[in-house]
């Protein structure tokens, strides 16, 4: 901090001096700049970033709902090796202990040019108790909203007496069913699918998940019976409203997105790790739509889980990659943890906007002293270990109550719209141009860097590139990161300020 400071100097008047410019004169001044580049040695990339290249707007697509096939069955048959095999990727969480899926979980995907949704669930099981109970539950919930439903058998066991249980529950739907006889490697092992025909379900069809043998004609066979639009699907929505559930195992993400779309959507249980695939659910709150992703719950190095925890871990990761804005759940019952920090990080090398859920706040608003100790220590915790991250907006919930939910909406309409917010190139280059005057960048050997241009280059972070003569050190572009917040507000996203160090041209 102290190497901040030598940037700071007296305090300047740079706001009242940025709103007495002239809008003319700022556009003279930035197209001035911008021409007096024709002196350095440019590449294309740069050119492209000049001629004014910009993102896309933004707002809320609606697009057709489409279909829907669930897979069911009950545990460890192969459903979500089958749900990879149809993916062509490793999505869902594979593993040989049974119960392995316990949420239901929605994938995209396409075949022959026909896009659908996949919804792998955990395994059924008949009588069954406590957080299996809970697993089984998910199950008849996706048969209740597919169009299509994929029951999957070991054809290496055969029907059990729980998958003839599955066989009655699925006879009272009249929706198609097809059945699949899984783990048929080769020829060998067709009399064994055949055997299946007793279950009374119609013709059995063979596949091996694991190899990709059969699945095709599977597939062919499925898309035939699927209709184009949806009949039980919401539509589909895009735009910047994707929104990550993140934090460590047990700190209420599930409980946040069940309270957040009034049903018992994921499984809650006091089990650390319960979630083992990132879930997705529309749900509306604070009278908008958006979509909420429940993660699992980021442990504390990827490489140390093993299994299961391993591939939920990268398959997090993945889902933050997908999000607009990320939601931190925080225990305020337990101090901040590396964990915390590091998952906090995780948002920030991912460029997402980024809001702070301080769960179980119902927990600290008692008068017991060790309580009011707590929020003291809190508050301390706060100001020490997330100071990087002052500027994103803190919400106070309790997600098993529902309290304060409310707040969280204007958190996320704040984060997301300075995710998207831009400045003109013409305000930019005058604010960049006052701050140096203010407060030029120390020499160095020398030498002193100048900035002779900026832009916006994109937005989703904001990102601004700056045309230097030299290197300009890591503390003043934090300082002129902080300037802009000042400024500009950003309240909720990181920024990104790159620079391009160009050297003038040689004269001929």
């Amino acid at each position: 901090m102290a190497a901040e400071n030598e940037y700071e100097g007296e305090p300047d008047r740079l706001a009242e001096k940025l709103a007495e410019l002239d809008e003319e004169l700022i556009e003279r001044r930035a197209e001035s700049l911008r021409a007096s580049l024709e002196d350095y040695e440019l590449d294309e990339e740069d050119a492209a970033l000049l001629a004014g290249l910009q993102d896309a707007g933004d707002g809320i697509e609606y697009l057709p709902a489409l279909p829907v096939i669930a897979i069911v069955g009950r545990p460890n048959v192969g459903k979500s090796a089958l749900v990879n095999r149809i993916l062509g990727r490793r999505e869902a969480v594979v593993e040989d202990t049974p119960g392995v899926t316990r949420d239901r979980v929605t994938y995209k995907a396409e075949w022959l040019g026909r896009r659908f949704s996949v919804v792998d669930t955990g395994g059924w099981e008949p009588d069954a108790k406590g957080i299996d109970r809970s697993v089984a539950m998910q199950s008849e919930v996706a048969i209740e909203l597919a169009d299509v439903i994929l029951f999957v058998v070991d054809a290496t066991v055969g029907a059990t007496s729980t998958d003839e249980h599955v066989v009655r529950m699925l006879r009272k739907t009249s929706k198609p069913v097809f059945l699949v006889a899984n783990k048929v490697d080769d020829a060998r092992h067709e009399p064994e699918a055949a055997a299946l025909w007793n279950l009374g379900l119609g013709e059995p069809h063979p596949v091996s998940a694991i190899h990709g043998r059969g699945v095709a004609d599977l597939l062919d066979a499925v898309l035939e019976k699927t209709p184009d639009v949806s009949a039980v699907a919401k539509h589909e929505i895009g735009g910047p409203r994707r929104v990550a559930i993140l934090g460590r195992p047990n700190v209420g993400k599930s409980s946040l997105l069940n309270k957040a779309a009034g049903e018992e959507r994921v499984v809650v249980n006091d089990l650390a790790g319960t979630t083992r695939d990132p879930v997705d659910e529309i749900v509306e709150l604070g009278g908008k739509l958006w979509r909420f992703v429940d993660t699992a719950g980021i442990r504390r190095r990827v490489h140390m889980a093993q299994g299961a925890d391993f591939y939920a871990s990268l398959r997090t990761s993945a889902a933050l990659e997908k999000a607009e804005v990320a939601v931190v759940v925080l225990d305020v019952t337990q101090p901040i943890s590396e964990q915390d920090v590091r998952i906090i990080d995780l948002v920030l090398e991912s460029g997402r906007a980024l809001v702070l859920a301080f769960n179980k706040w119902d927990m600290l608003d008692t008068p017991e002293m060790e309580n009011q100790d707590r929020r003291r220590y809190l508050e301390r915790e706060i100001e020490q270990d997330l100071a990087h991250v002052a500027w994103a907006p803190r919400v106070n919930i309790s997600a098993k109550t529902g309290r304060r939910l409310d707040k969280l909406v204007p958190a996320l309409e704040q984060a997301l719209d300075s995710w998207d917010q831009r400045i003109p190139t013409g305000k930019f280059n005058a604010f960049v141009t006052e701050l140096v005057a203010e407060h030029p960048h120390p020499l160095r050997g020398g030498k002193q860097p100048r900035i002779l241009f900026g832009t916006q280059a994109g937005t989703r972070p904001p990102t601004f590139v700056l045309f230097t003569t030299g290197f300009l050190d890591p503390g003043y572009r934090r300082f002129v990161q902080r300037r802009l917040r000042e400024l500009y507000g950003f309240e909720g996203t990181p920024i990104v300020i790159n620079m391009r160090v160009r050297e003038r041209r040689q004269r001929k």
